[in-house]
């Protein structure tokens, strides 16, 4: 059950309602962004009569609450003046990894050339093996900064540990969690906190439920902006290194009012499947891709495989404008450009 107050309720009243709920052994947690609050298990509402500044009450199914479609029909938000949400679709690129302040400057200068205006890079990389590159660390945050800045560009990178957030949160403008998170609760809980987008990544072996479930840790704590990101399942096949699984985009979108966005790159791990993935992905409903680029994909210190050249990428831009009938939202990018 969600209970919806007046705003400005004063906060005796709301400690007075919290008091009765736990008299009658149910929990209660107060979301202040939302000026509501959730109380699982509560059915009963005859009891509630009492409390005045009560606005309605809601009953929410699912195990999930604030990132059900029923709790709120759409979202839309900016960052850096640039809109996201429902209503909207949003292409990011950039490389796995920051390796070298050329190598980041030449793709911002790419993707700026090219209308794009989110640029991904990793600067902290939770990599399988401990001996694999794993990033610059804060100096690929500072060049990431740099170049972003050069060419008008917003960023997005990956928080791995609550002990980087203040680091990451000087630079990047959306915080990217990935799949290997998803179920690091305290963590989401945390990032809940803070006045920044976060991008949550599906854990390679998640249910939906389980990954709506995640995104609710997240607005429970006031987050509204939150972005899903479907980037593959581990699958028992080895001949692709996930299965993307494009039918998850429309049916969480029939669930939730969170913008879906698809990650080919990870959800293939062919450089050559991704412009395929790509185009399935958006007429299949996906409020944006983000794609892994490179100047020079053979020598990438990271995900080579998966990250597409300058020139494939252009001309995936290409085909998806050419797309554009069939995608029936706007895309954050000057195609005309490519």
């Amino acid at each position: 059950m969600i209970i919806f107050f007046e705003p400005n309720t004063n906060p005796s009243n709301l400690a007075q309602l919290q008091l009765h709920l736990k008299q009658q052994g149910f929990e209660s947690n107060y979301i202040s962004s939302e000026n509501c609050c959730i109380v699982p298990g509560l059915k009963q509402t005859t009891s509630l009569q009492q409390f005045t500044f009560i606005t309605r009450l809601q009953q929410i199914d699912t195990a999930y609450q604030l990132a059900s479609k029923e709790f709120k029909a759409e979202i839309q938000f900016e960052v850096n003046g640039i809109l996201m949400g429902t209503h909207f679709a949003n292409i990011i690129a950039g490389p796995c990894s920051v390796e070298s302040e050329e190598q980041i400057f030449e793709t911002a200068a790419f993707l700026s050339k090219n209308g794009i205006r989110f640029m991904r890079g990793g600067a902290y990389k939770p990599r399988t093996s401990p001996y694999s590159f794993r990033g610059l660390g804060k100096e690929g945050l500072r060049l990431m900064g740099q170049a972003a800045k050069q060419y008008n560009l917003s960023i997005v990178t990956e928080l791995m540990d609550l002990s980087l957030l203040d680091e990451v949160m000087q630079y990047t403008d959306i915080v990217q969690i990935g799949s290997r998170n998803m179920a690091n609760f305290y963590l989401l809980a945390e990032l809940g906190k803070i006045n920044k987008p976060v991008m949550l990544k599906r854990g390679m072996q998640a249910k939906v439920n389980e990954w709506l479930l995640a995104a609710d840790y997240i607005l429970s704590g006031g987050n509204k902006n939150v972005i899903l990101c479907e980037r593959g399942i581990r699958s028992f096949d080895p001949m692709s290194r996930n299965v993307m699984d494009i039918a998850v985009i429309p049916l969480v979108q029939s669930l939730s009012h969170l913008p879906v966005i698809a990650d080919p790159s990870h959800g293939t791990g062919s450089a050559s499947l991704v412009p395929a993935l790509s185009m399935a992905a958006m007429v299949a409903g996906a409020n944006g891709l983000m794609i892994e680029i490179h100047p020079n994909p053979a020598k990438a210190l990271s995900d080579a495989h998966q990250a597409m050249t300058f020139e494939g990428f252009e001309k995936l831009l290409k085909d998806i404008n050419r797309l554009q009938p069939f995608i029936q939202k706007p895309i954050d990018v000057n195609l005309s450009v490519v």
